[in-house]
């Protein structure tokens, strides 16, 4: 895997889907089973804010589990997962070429010398082909300098996505990553309701996509799928009167059907004059429409 790093602090790196797919969907499996931990660790928050990771300084990070007193940190600088409790005890797993099925059985011996008790389903979430970790054999891959930069874009991302999250006044998510989607994303909220959510996301019940849901919304995000190098994203539920024909930005924006979002491509973003200037014409005014066109309230106007 080979990628453009200009510099540390703004480095959208080239990610060739074709090139890591295999490692995105083998770590994919490793950040369920992570997240079901801090989802069984952590109280219940709205919209399931409680189940997420963020970015961190060297990777994803759970961040401090109130009823644990532990932090679970994917290391993809050092490749290591990085267990660290509050007692100061530290347990450290190799990120590398393993299966789902060992990477879980390593890591619930680790969880339980540290009396970490923290039963999750086995299951995974909103994919298809659902193998349960203790069984799942077929995802094995890790290409380390593939995440390193996958890291990297979540980096930029995640600075970017920040600032927009900071330009509105009304209720708005962190900006966290979902490990059911593997997705970074940020939310704002109208603080109108919203009528219940159709569900029908492959193993996962109804019930969690009506809690996710409850509330009229503006989505956007970055997935690492939808396009050779992964897109943007950005969506309102419900989903407003002639939003999807909104005129958007910037140009290789536009809306797309099957998903139905406005999407665009990474590789438009990081090979842009200004990357950052990219993205957030392009966060900026698909909220815009999404706001405009579903008439949210001008308490919502930053």
């Amino acid at each position: 895997m080979t990628g453009d790093c200009r510099n540390a602090g703004q480095s959208w790196p080239a990610l060739p889907l074709a090139e890591w797919q295999a490692t995105r969907d083998t770590v994919h499996m490793w950040t369920q089973i992570v997240g079901k931990t801090r989802l069984a660790l952590t109280p219940r928050l709205n919209h399931w804010w409680n189940s997420t990771l963020y970015v961190s300084a060297r990777g994803l990070t759970t961040s401090l589990m109130s009823d644990g007193g532990a932090e679970i940190e994917f290391d993809f600088t050092r490749h290591q997962l990085v267990i660290s409790t509050t007692r100061g005890i530290r347990r450290e797993m190799a990120l590398a070429p393993r299966s789902v099925a060992d990477f879980y059985a390593e890591f619930r011996k680790h969880l339980a010398s540290l009396d970490l008790d923290a039963p999750i389903s086995t299951v995974p979430n909103e994919v298809v082909a659902a193998v349960p970790f203790e069984l799942d054999h077929a995802h094995h891959h890790y290409d380390a300098e593939a995440m390193r930069q996958f890291w990297l874009s979540l980096v930029d991302a995640n600075r970017v996505m920040s600032r927009f999250r900071a330009g509105f006044r009304g209720k708005a998510s962190p900006v966290h990553f979902f490990w059911g989607a593997f997705d970074l994303a940020v939310t704002r909220f109208s603080g109108r309701s919203a009528p219940r959510h159709p569900g029908g996301i492959p193993h996962c019940p109804d019930w969690v996509m009506t809690e996710a849901y409850s509330e009229e919304v503006s989505s956007c995000g970055y997935w690492p799928g939808g396009a050779a190098e992964g897109i943007f994203y950005s969506y309102a539920y419900p989903e407003p009167p002639e939003f999807r024909a909104a005129p958007v930005a910037p140009p290789e924006a536009y809306f797309d059907g099957q998903l139905g979002e406005f999407v665009l491509p990474y590789a438009a973003v990081r090979t842009a004059a200004d990357p950052d200037k990219h993205l957030r014409e392009f966060l900026d005014s698909t909220f815009l429409a999404a706001r405009e066109h579903a008439g949210w309230p001008t308490s919502t106007r930053a």
